[in-house]
């Protein structure tokens, strides 16, 4: 029983369902994130990457001949033993051209030199593979110290463009009013994420919950606002007629079985 309702809990952090407002204090934003990705998704066939893949959420959404997860080499992800391959943060341990399409949500943020790691996405991703990539344009600061940026809809595009990228399709996720209750979620979330299992189980049973529910109703009753939203949700594909952009720093791996 116990672990049934961690597989459904994990499910609604990222996946969230009916009931995941009530778990979930995320929940407007990874309910807006998940129906934005859905249908770019299907986009990545044959040898895909999820780069920064983390728990791998949306594997099971990608139908891939070969699906490969890669992520930087901490000594918590080791643990996790989740993704395939771990790497420094440098080149990417991939020949040119290896893979038909590339998976990266919300990472960017994350990563100081984007030009170099877009760069690495575009090397080893064939002429024409696809790219779906996400990052945050409002959000809390997370993953202290490592969250180096925001990127606006103009900016993540010229960045994309910038290194070899060819834009297909742009989304703008949670572009109503319950960014504004996702908002007041988060940052009722930040005051209690460290105080004990059992305060924010009920801080966000009695506080959090409802202003979930809140949020759904204002999205639906008061209009869309595009200059306001908490997602960049992007399909690109690597242009057939860029050369790739190799970065010279020599390639450090470690294959987790």
């Amino acid at each position: 029983m116990i672990g049934t309702f961690k597989v459904w809990y994990h499910q609604q952090l990222f996946d969230p369902g009916p009931l995941g407002w009530m778990v979930n204090p995320f929940y407007l934003a990874r309910r807006g994130l998940h129906r934005s990705l859905i249908g770019l998704l299907s986009e990545l066939r044959g040898g895909v990457l999820d780069v920064g893949c983390g728990r791998m959420p949306y594997r099971r959404f990608v139908r891939a001949e070969r699906y490969t997860g890669l992520d930087y080499d901490t000594p918590a992800r080791r643990a996790d033993g989740l993704a395939d391959v771990l790497y420094d943060g440098g080149r990417f341990p991939f020949p040119d051209a290896e893979f038909d399409g590339a998976l990266c949500t919300q990472v960017l943020e994350h990563v100081f030199t984007p030009e170099q790691f877009l760069g690495e996405i575009h090397r080893v991703l064939r002429p024409g593979g696809a790219l779906v990539l996400t990052v945050p344009f409002i959000w809390d600061e997370h993953e202290q110290p490592y969250d180096f940026g925001r990127y606006s809809s103009f900016g993540l595009k010229t960045l994309l463009e910038r290194n070899g990228f060819e834009v297909l399709n742009f989304e703008k996720a949670s572009a109503d009013a319950g960014a504004i209750a996702q908002i007041c979620a988060g940052w009722v979330y930040k005051l209690v994420a460290r105080r004990g299992k059992v305060l924010r189980s009920l801080i966000q049973l009695l506080i959090i919950a409802p202003i979930n529910l809140v949020g759904l109703l204002a999205a639906v009753i008061l209009p869309r606002n595009l200059d306001f939203y908490l997602d960049n949700v992007v399909l690109a594909r690597r242009s057939v007629s860029t050369p790739s952009r190799c970065v010279t720093s020599a390639p450090t791996s470690t294959v987790v079985s």
